[in-house]
């Protein structure tokens, strides 16, 4: 059985993608700090095919020798979120990009066969061009973003350099069943459902009429798969629907009442992804309709009711046990 590592695969989009791969018939060795990731996220992973680490992408020696025999990486591991990271950027550096090149270090000792990144379409700052392609000018607004673009940078270095076959993927907006409901800046379907499920008003920012390129995590999980078993080297691709949809249209499929809070500090107007690219060289689209992926949710929001708050500080973390959290 073929081995692969996610990092940051107990998280939202991580565990889907680890799910995917325990399907298609890999060994997943998950390595998360546990900061947003939650074991029950993992709660339908086979605990013969998966092995979980609790520990730090920055601290290299505590993840290095899990790199051995390893086919592909997905790296995940990040901090996220605009405003956390202009109050500690120092902290974003530390996990984004240190966390990064020790990824890249590891996978180039043990000969891994491709690093696919979970890069950030924040990248691309306040866009003027849409749909926005891989080839916008990169504007880095605030330190979330510039870290994510750093790491990204390194891909492209080490592809260079040490001959390590790299694949980025800029992620535009990012929903569905497991996203982070806590956290005062957490991503919109997130603050949502967490709105929603405590009978509270849904926060509108601004006027509602912004509108986001919203793709559904399978699409993404998906996305991720095939970049790494493309046979393409190296390169960067944009992964979103190229559909945008208001934010006052998702507040109004939800339903519930709504309270405009004001616009924070850099938040676009407007994205939309330009994804003829991905299309073209790896064959990848997505399949899940907004529509569909808001009803998903809704029809699984009572999981999130039930869902416990992992507290990482207090869970007694056994590698081999780590099963017997999930009840």
């Amino acid at each position: 059985m073929k081995k692969v590592i996610v990092t940051g695969g107990a998280g939202f989009i991580g565990s889907h993608i680890s799910e995917l791969l325990v399907k298609k018939g890999y060994k997943v060795v998950i390595i998360d700090n546990f900061a947003t990731g939650r074991l029950n996220n993992l709660i339908n992973l086979p605990k013969k095919k998966v092995e979980v680490i609790k520990a730090d992408v920055a601290d290299f020696n505590k993840i290095e020798k899990k790199f051995k025999n390893v086919s592909y990486v997905f790296h995940l591991a990040a901090l996220a979120d605009i405003v956390p990271s202009i109050e500690t950027p120092e902290k974003y550096f530390q996990s984004n990009v240190n966390g990064t090149l020790n990824v890249l270090r590891a996978s180039k000792k043990y000969n891994v066969k491709k690093v696919v990144y979970a890069a950030s379409a924040s990248c691309y700052g306040l866009v003027e061009n849409f749909p926005t392609s891989e080839n916008e000018t990169i504007k880095t607004e605030y330190p979330y973003a510039l870290t994510k673009n750093i790491g990204e940078k390194l891909l492209v270095h080490w592809s260079k350099v040490y001959k390590i076959s790299t694949i980025s993927l800029r992620l535009f907006n990012v929903y569905g069943l497991r996203s982070r409901t806590t956290g005062a800046y957490g991503a919109m379907f997130g603050v949502f459902l967490a709105q929603k499920i405590n009978n509270r008003p849904l926060t509108i920012v601004g006027s509602g009429n912004q509108t986001r390129d919203f793709t559904y995590v399978t699409d993404v999980a998906n996305a991720f798969y095939t970049a790494a078993k493309s046979k393409i080297y190296h390169d960067i691709f944009n992964v979103g629907t190229g559909k945008p949809t208001s934010v006052n249209y998702i507040a109004k499929k939800l339903g519930g009442s709504r309270v405009k809070i004001p616009k924070r500090p850099g938040e676009p107007d407007k994205s939309e992804a330009d994804i003829k690219k991905i299309k073209k060289f790896l064959g990848w689209k997505p399949k899940v309709k907004i529509d569909d992926g808001i009803k998903i949710m809704l029809d699984n929001i009572d999981d999130w009711k039930k869902a416990p708050v992992w507290t990482p500080n207090k869970i007694k973390f056994k590698t081999k046990k780590w099963f017997q959290y999930l009840k």
